[in-house]
């Protein structure tokens, strides 16, 4: 079954279509992922909220506290909770800045980050399959389109924060992996 077609221009009448689309289509993209490889690290039944702070770590390692909560658009408390949560499971080790002596740096342990490449392979492997089966023309739209999906995240309010405004490219960053 194809899926239905999106509206390719938006009017003041068909922005609330088009933000039901948006959602629709990434919940569709995520949860079709899932079925395809499962979660990353199935074994230790990961909340949404860590499982996004270990996509951040694995993609910045020696990322500080305060530049995850940046990233995901988080407060620095909050991170610093799923900080001492992932430790616990032996995900994420925090280790000190060797200039600066009172900054902690995160990293993924050894085993988390071959389990969460493993699986991001597998799911890199069924969506470049998809993508393949593509025209050339759909993914050059698809990712022409990115950045401004980026810009449409960062433009989102921002309520629960440290920080008054995120970059277009720190939202591309985030919820990738």
């Amino acid at each position: 079954m194809r899926p239905p077609p999106y509206p390719s221009s938006v009017s003041d009448e068909t922005v609330a279509e088009l933000v039901d689309d948006l959602y629709d289509v990434i919940g569709l993209l995520r949860r079709r992922s899932r079925r395809l490889v499962g979660a990353p690290l199935p074994e230790l039944a990961l909340s949404g909220a860590q499982l996004e702070l270990v996509r951040v770590v694995r993609r910045n390692p020696g990322i500080t506290v305060a530049e995850a909560a940046r990233v995901l658009g988080l407060a620095a408390n909050t991170v610093s909770t799923l900080v001492g949560q992932l430790i616990a499971l032996e995900v994420v080790v925090r280790e000190r800045d060797t200039t600066d002596r009172r900054v902690a740096r995160l990293h993924l342990t050894s085993t988390a980050r071959a389990g969460l490449e493993q699986w991001r392979d597998r799911r890199a492997a069924g969506t470049a399959a998809a993508l393949a089966a593509l025209p050339e023309a759909e993914r050059a739209r698809l990712a022409a389109a990115l950045p401004t999906i980026a810009r449409v995240a960062a433009g989102l309010p921002d309520t629960g924060s440290d920080s008054a405004t995120h970059e277009p490219e720190a939202a591309l960053q985030a919820p990738t992996t």
